[in-house]
């Protein structure tokens, strides 16, 4: 998916697009759309990454048993490296 948003509607913010993924992965898993794992792809950032701008930003984690067994059908499906 692509999202385009004009510079003119971000004004003054001056976000690179790493910190609009940011932004947006911070956002949907502090309104619980997301799991944790998913966030931080969403992100594009490792998983502890992730956790640390939580922590940085004071989101607590909501890991909840649902949450564990989706992040480990992730890994499951990951590629090791």
């Amino acid at each position: 998916m692509t999202i385009t948003i004009p510079d003119e509607t971000l004004g003054d913010l001056r976000l690179t697009s790493e910190q609009t993924r940011m932004e947006i992965a911070v956002g949907l898993f502090a309104d619980r759309r997301v799991t944790l794992a998913r966030a931080a792809r969403i992100a594009d950032v490792p998983f502890l990454t992730f956790q640390r701008e939580l922590a940085k930003r004071r989101i607590p984690l909501h890991y909840e048993v649902e949450d564990f067994e989706t992040d480990v059908r992730t890994l499951a499906g990951m590629d090791p490296q």
